[in-house]
């Protein structure tokens, strides 16, 4: 098969995709468009309510069954990482956490609160409280952040516009742990000041307006998380495979299906894009505008010579989640 073919392929069949399937049959049940203090959920990395001329984010997650399972340490040092990275994406700055946190044996347990413990150094952010069942005969984690952002900070990934850049940021340095070979450490081994200015990045882009929609490249992938970008927005978009930032020597599939500790997707007016790129360059990301939004209903990828359809969204689910706004 051609590259263009592969990666769809291994994208569309991804688990890191397909389990966000039922995303909207839960969502379907709790609509928030009856409740004002309600700004944005449905979509969105982190819900946004409305507080004065403020905005408290709220989120949550919960450690994949696998992670917990081969490496309780990196299972407490991801649950903070992933909060963290849903309140940057917003635009946001994390406040405080909660965990619940469950365990057969007190070994599990010691090497979930060290890993917790790692999460709250690296990225400064304190856990506040939460519930601890020492007593199960099952292993889970899950952890709820807030964060706060000014109201006219916030950014959405259901916003992205037709005529859009999409611009792809990624720290490159890093590596595939053995115990967690999906995902892409680039940051248990980086200073923490250096992995905080990351997250900051973020607060840059939002505080001088320069991205109409991000999201942080999460469980499917890059191209994935694009995808639950152009879905909730209602819009399609073309990426050129041959641009997205990538290491040297590591395999593009693998590549797209990565979990990463640091990168996110901008949807921004051309004239903005280089100015994100320069942002996370002066903390350790590359950047590249890999695509452009449009009105097509259809992510589409290109290596220049070939180009195929990834998802249609008139009739292809990721999330389900499309935002009227």
């Amino acid at each position: 098969m051609s590259r263009v073919t592969t990666l769809i392929d291994t994208v569309r069949n991804f688990p890191g995709v397909t389990r966000k399937h039922a995303i909207h049959e839960v969502v379907d049940m709790f609509p928030t468009y009856s409740f004002p203090q309600v700004v944005a959920a449905e979509g969105e990395d982190a819900a946004v309510l409305e507080c004065g001329n403020m905005c408290v984010l709220f989120a949550a997650d919960g450690i994949m069954e696998k992670l917990m399972k081969s490496d309780p340490y990196l299972a407490g040092y991801y649950a903070v990482l992933v909060n963290v990275n849903d309140i940057a994406a917003m635009g946001g700055s994390p406040l405080g956490m909660v965990d619940v946190m469950s365990f057969q044996e007190g070994a599990v347990g010691k090497e979930l609160l060290r890993g917790i413990k790692a999460g709250v150094e690296k990225f400064n952010v304190p856990l506040v409280g939460g519930h601890t069942h020492p007593d199960c005969n099952y292993d889970s984690l899950d952890i709820s952040i807030i964060g706060s952002v000014k109201k006219d900070d916030v950014l959405l990934s259901s916003t992205a516009r037709a005529g859009d850049d999409i611009v792809f940021v990624i720290d490159l340095d890093g590596n595939f742990p053995e115990s967690v070979p999906y995902t892409y450490d680039s940051t248990t081994f980086k200073s923490n000041k250096l992995v905080q200015a990351q997250m900051e990045a973020v607060c840059k882009v939002a505080q001088r307006h320069l991205a109409h929609s991000c999201k942080d490249m999460s469980n499917p992938g890059h191209v994935g998380t694009l995808a639950m970008m152009l879905e909730s927005s209602s819009k399609g978009g073309t990426v050129d495979i041959n641009k997205i930032p990538i290491p040297e020597g590591v395999d593009e599939c693998k590549w797209a299906t990565a979990y990463f500790g640091c990168a996110f997707v901008f949807a921004c007016d051309p004239s903005h894009s280089q100015e994100i790129i320069d942002i996370f360059s002066e903390v350790s990301c590359a950047g590249a505008v890999v695509g452009k939004v449009d009105d097509s209903l259809q992510l589409k990828l290109t290596d220049g010579n070939e180009a195929g359809v990834l998802f249609d969204f008139s009739k292809d689910i990721v999330t389900g989640i499309k935002v009227a706004r």
